[in-house]
This record gives structure tokens, sequence and C-alpha cells, in this order.
């Protein structure tokens, strides 16, 4: 039991690191692209880090398809919802309804937040707004996406089976 207990905390160890650095990683490139909002590749980062680095490989396309439906969806509805607290009840749970159905399986929470997110604050100008918002989420996605690559090249290496 005591190995057990130290292996799933090692795992929370890894988890943590890898999810606060693809957090600080996403937000430095959205800081210099010079995007409005660093916070959404932040926490598009964090939200798609898995506690296996194999999940957000598996994930990955799944989480960026979810996040351009979630985008256009929500900047598309803005017009005849508006911004309330109905219409992200009614965007998200549709957002990730629709993530199922099409079998975006990981993709469902980023969509709902995202599309919620750009149904709640476009401010004014929906499809801008979606935009940005997509371009940070991407960035937060990528990065989490290219440090999930990490163990895999390190693991690799260690058996040999990396570049010389």
């Amino acid at each position: 039991m005591p190995i057990e207990r130290a292996s799933k905390r090692a795992a929370a160890i890894r988890l943590a690191a890898r999810s606060a650095l693809a957090a600080a990683v996403a937000v430095l490139i959205v800081q210099w692209m010079g995007t409005s909002h660093a916070i959404f590749a932040m926490i598009a980062a964090v939200i798609v880090t898995d506690l296996r680095p194999e999940q957000s490989r598996q994930f990955a396309l799944n989480r960026i398809a979810g996040t351009v439906i979630g985008a256009g969806v929500g900047a598309l509805v803005v017009p005849w919802l508006g911004p309330s607290a109905l219409a992200v009840l009614v965007t998200v749970g549709a957002m990730m309804m629709l993530c199922h159905v099409l079998k975006l399986d990981g993709a469902a929470k980023l969509s709902g937040y995202l599309c919620g997110i750009v149904v709640l604050e476009h401010s004014g100008n929906p499809w801008y707004y979606a935009g940005e918002r997509l371009v940070e989420t991407l960035v937060g996605v990528g990065v989490a996406l290219a440090l999930s690559m990490v163990p895999q090249l390190v693991r690799s290496d260690q058996r040999g089976d990396g570049p010389a």
C-alpha cells in the first residue's frame, strides 16, 4: 500500500509540474503574440494536460476540433441568445452533447468552455472575440501537447531507442 500511495503522489507531482509549465509557456507565447487575454491560453493548457501524457496526445486532434467548433458556434448564436446565464446553460450543454454525438472524446469540456466564454463575453464583436479566444486556446492546447511528448522522448532515450 505505501508503494501505491507513493506512486499516486509521484503522478500528482508530475501532473502538477506539466500543467504549471504548460500554463506558463502558453502565457509567454500569447503575450509575445500580443493577444489580449493570456488567461485563456493558460486555462486551456491546464484543462488539456492529462494525468497520463499519452492521453493528452490521444485526444489532441479532438480537442482542436472541439475548440474550433466551440468558438464558431459561440459566435454564431450570440445574436440570438445574447450574454446571459441562460445562454451559457444552453450553449455549454449543447456543445458538450455535440462533442459526444460527434465522438470527439476529450473535447467536450474545452468546447463547452470556449463556447460559453464567447457567448458571455463577446464584447460587441463575437467573431473577432471568438477568433482571439480560438488562437489563445489553441496555443494552450498546443503547448500541453508538446509537453506531453517530453516524457516519451526521455523514456525512449533511456531504453536506447532514441537518437544517438
